[in-house]
């Protein structure tokens, strides 16, 4: 079981670097020191203290599925025989690269993914082919999505 998260108190000053670092991770430390009204030096060592804290960590490129032909978004949930097989389900599932997220739930499903595929016939291959073929997965049930209406992170 998970250790229990932590909480850290940030104030005015760490929520204007945070929405800064949101909107665009690469924007540089003294453009955010000028928008704050502190030196560069002092920005940094906020940003340090908040990955020191875990409460950012790094920062990365988004990829946008679909310019590489990945045009089907799917949902699935994946109910198992034996909750002792979890973690071979899972180890197989992060051999599948289409599959890009994994959530133990609680409700109907052991496991729910998120998965990108070219299209259906590619997405009904990975549900036949591969993710049904697991040990331990007794059925999948799939959602697709058709259009992301909301894509936002925590309000800060």
């Amino acid at each position: 079981m998970d250790k229990k998260t932590k909480t850290i108190t940030i104030d005015g000053i760490d929520k204007k670097i945070l929405r800064d670092l949101m909107q665009d991770a690469r924007i540089p430390i003294l453009e955010i020191a000028r928008n704050v009204g502190i030196s560069g030096a002092a920005i940094h060592q906020r940003i340090r203290k908040l990955e020191k804290s875990k409460l950012i960590s790094g920062s990365k490129f988004i990829i946008d599925p679909k310019i590489l032909g990945y045009s089907t978004l799917a949902f699935v949930g994946i109910y198992l025989d034996k909750a002792a097989n979890t973690d071979d389900v899972i180890r197989a599932l992060k051999r599948i690269p289409e599959v890009i997220e994994c959530h133990y739930t609680t409700g109907n499903y052991s496991l729910f993914i998120k998965l990108y595929s070219l299209d259906n016939t590619h997405l009904m291959h990975i549900l036949n082919r591969e993710i049904q073929t697991i040990t331990g997965v007794l059925r999948t049930e799939s959602i697709i999505s058709l259009n992301q209406q909301i894509d936002r992170q925590i309000h800060i």
